[in-house]
Parts: C-alpha cells; structure tokens; sequence
C-alpha cells in the first residue's frame, strides 16, 4: 500500500504536546509495521523542517532528518509540477489552502493515489481518505 504522508501528519507525529499526537503516532507505527510506502513531496520536507525548527526545536528536526526522513519516498517537485500546482492555488483563491497543499494533491492524483495521512482537512476536501 502506499500512503501519501503530509507535514500536519509529521509534525504530530514529532510534536508530543500536538493534540493528535497519541493517534498520529499509532498511524505511523501501523503504517510501518504494514510495511506502507510512505510517499510525500520535496516541498512537505521543507516545510516539515521549518515548522519543526520554529516550533519544537532543532532536536526535532534531527529526528525527523535521522528517523523519518529515510523511511519517505520522496516526489522531487519539479518545474512543471510546480507551476501545475501554482495555477491550482492562484485558482483556489483561499487564503487558508497552501501552495504546498496543491502540489501534494497533484502528486496523489498523478499516481491514483486515495491514502493521504494528513491531519489538513483539505485532503478530506480533495476526496483523500485516511489510512
């Protein structure tokens, strides 16, 4: 199975006084034990780390570069998807909806992805379930 892991998903995983903490982790550790392909985008690690580094700390961000970051298949976002996810949020005109939303919804959709562990209830907008 593969699985389409978000920031909100990883910053509850890392983040012990995150309110969903006790349920991302027991997703994370199920998709592991299931031995899932856990797939995000270039774009979610970048924003995964400077959420991390503002919020929880440096410490955070070295478990998430030595502990999680090698269990992700990462999609490299490139010119085009970039600008394909670009024209979706200019044409979303929501304030609340990310750049880096779009771009993880285009990934999924280009890869018949419906598995998005995400804690963003655009996922659930978008039609994704969760795992």
């Amino acid at each position: 199975m593969t699985c389409f892991v978000d920031t909100s998903a990883l910053l509850a995983v890392l983040d012990r006084d995150d309110e969903r903490h006790a349920e991302a982790e027991g997703t994370w550790q199920r998709l592991m034990a299931e031995k899932s392909t856990l797939l995000t985008t270039n774009y979610v690690l970048l924003e995964t780390v400077a959420i991390l580094q503002s919020r929880v700390g440096m410490p955070a961000v070295r478990i998430f570069s030595d502990d999680i970051m090698p269990v992700l298949t990462v999609d490299w976002v490139a010119a085009q998807e970039h600008d394909k996810g670009m024209g979706a949020f200019l044409a979303a005109d929501r304030r609340k909806l990310s750049l880096v939303d779009c771009i993880s919804f285009d990934a999924m959709r280009r890869r018949g992805l419906r598995l998005a562990f995400a804690f963003d209830s655009h996922f659930q907008e978008q039609g994704f379930v969760s795992p």
